[in-house]
């Protein structure tokens, strides 16, 4: 049996094996604990789920555990996970709920937890979360004093508005871009269509009815995404665009079908903004250097932080940035949403397009681009930490932070080791100035984890 992740980002497991409607149902009411902790007045949480096939029992039991403390629910229904960060903030609410495993395929499911403000818990927090749960210290009340539930069906809108408010709708519309979608059955397609409608474009989308059951591995990389790269060929679109299930991510196909991949979501985000705008950037320590490229060319900073949308968001408040994100497609700007956001994304992508009347693949090839390598292996903690340990005494004239792992700055390049919060796997991130001094920085992680391993 795997083993049941609760981490920063909340619960993560497989359905039926290590992640039970009964302990969904007491995370919750550890949630509810929790909140009703730093509050005497009646509280409420927005709750939304992804498309699987779990997610109604899922949310079933956590909006039970979180009645069963008092807590009042608001049912969003299938929404995407930028959504429930926008209504909860929207209505009010003490905090929200997404149930969703985001990228991981369908045996999985999660329960991601927001705090009032509409970004996830800090560690300190969510140890505390994290420490009622162990305990089972929660805060129980009689059946008068069990929280209501009730359903909120204006979120896909409420969105929608506020992507709309910081792009020109009218300017895009007359462009008549033309997009081919790929929703992988999620959340993400009766909001996104509902927007790109709105916006004047014609699209043809592939799996946008939000089913749940995946037509293809769920990570929106090349190789999961090729019945994408084909249908923006066949049908002559000007960009294709995937999103995972709960559509917090986004990845970017040319004009050519060519996978132009997450790593430019952020950046070409960051170009139109920096068309406008003045101020820094954020993005994680995994993040590809071309956001330092772009933000560097308007004479902005990036402020880099742990891997994580909270971490990204809190920079992002504290230096007033005006667009961040991270390397995995998720774009975050605080006029929407302190949340990663795909349709934050695709608006700002086809502002930029245009404003600039350019294809795809001209403004990719305005952006300095470099060799980007993404792995993992299973590693526990410990397995984790001798690796890094053996990468610092073997990588001595890097530039090392431990923010998050470890990582590695060289003159051509960096490696990111770092375990991961949702699954029991370490991540290796390279990147470089070309293939051949990625494929040696890899070359040294993979000698050293042999090392390691053979050595135990």
């Amino acid at each position: 049996m795997a083993e049941l992740i609760i981490s920063i980002s909340g619960m993560r497991g497989i359905v039926g094996e290590n992640l039970t409607g009964a302990i969904a149902c007491e995370y919750g009411a550890a949630f509810g604990t929790f909140l009703k902790s730093k509050t005497a007045e009646k509280i409420s949480v927005a709750i939304g789920q992804d498309s699987r096939p779990s997610g109604n029992m899922i949310k079933a039991a956590v909006s039970a555990g979180l009645c069963s403390v008092g807590v009042d629910v608001v049912d969003l229904g299938i929404v995407t996970t930028p959504c429930v960060g926008i209504m909860l903030r929207e209505l009010g609410c003490a905090g929200g709920v997404v149930i969703t495993a985001s990228h991981n395929p369908l045996p999985f499911n999660g329960i991601k937890l927001l705090l009032g403000n509409g970004i996830a818990p800090d560690p300190a927090t969510a140890e505390a979360i994290k420490k009622i749960y162990f305990d089972k210290s929660f805060g129980y009340v009689t059946s008068p004093q069990c929280g209501k539930i009730k359903a909120d069906d204006r979120t896909g809108k409420v969105h929608i508005d506020k992507v709309l408010a910081i792009i020109d709708k009218n300017k895009i519309a007359a462009k008549k871009i033309k997009i081919a979608l790929d929703c992988v059955n999620g959340a993400g397609g009766p909001v996104t269509k509902e927007l790109l409608g709105i916006l004047g474009c014609e699209v043809v989308a592939i799996n946008d009815e939000p089913t749940g059951m995946f037509a293809h591995t769920p990570e929106p990389t090349a190789e999961n995404i090729i019945d994408l790269r084909q249908l923006v060929v066949r049908a002559g679109a000007d960009i294709g665009f995937a999103q995972d299930p709960d559509a917090d991510r986004l990845a970017i196909v040319d004009e050519k079908g060519n996978y132009i991949g997450e790593e430019y979501t952020l950046a070409l985000a960051a170009k139109f903004i920096y068309n406008s705008m003045k101020g820094p950037a954020a993005a994680n320590l995994s993040t590809s250097r071309m956001i330092d490229d772009v933000a560097g060319g308007a004479g902005a900073k990036v402020v880099r932080t742990p891997v994580g949308e909270a971490n990204v968001a809190k920079a992002m408040i504290e230096n007033k940035c005006v667009i961040g994100g991270e390397g995995n497609g998720g774009i975050i700007d605080l006029r929407v949403g302190p949340v990663r956001d795909s349709l934050v994304g695709i608006g700002l992508v086809l502002q930029l397009m245009a404003d600039t009347g350019k294809k795809v693949s001209e403004l990719v090839g305005e952006i300095p681009s470099y060799y980007m390598k993404k792995d993992k292996l299973e590693a526990d903690k410990t397995l984790a930490g001798k690796i890094c340990e053996g990468a610092k005494a073997v990588f001595t004239d890097a530039r090392l932070d431990t923010a998050d792992g470890y990582r590695f700055d060289f003159a051509d390049g960096w490696v990111h080791l770092r375990t991961s919060n949702t699954e029991p796997v370490m991540r290796i991130i390279v990147e470089a100035t070309d293939k051949a001094a990625a494929e040696r920085y890899i070359g040294k992680v993979n000698e050293i984890r042999r090392s390691v391993v053979s050595g135990q």
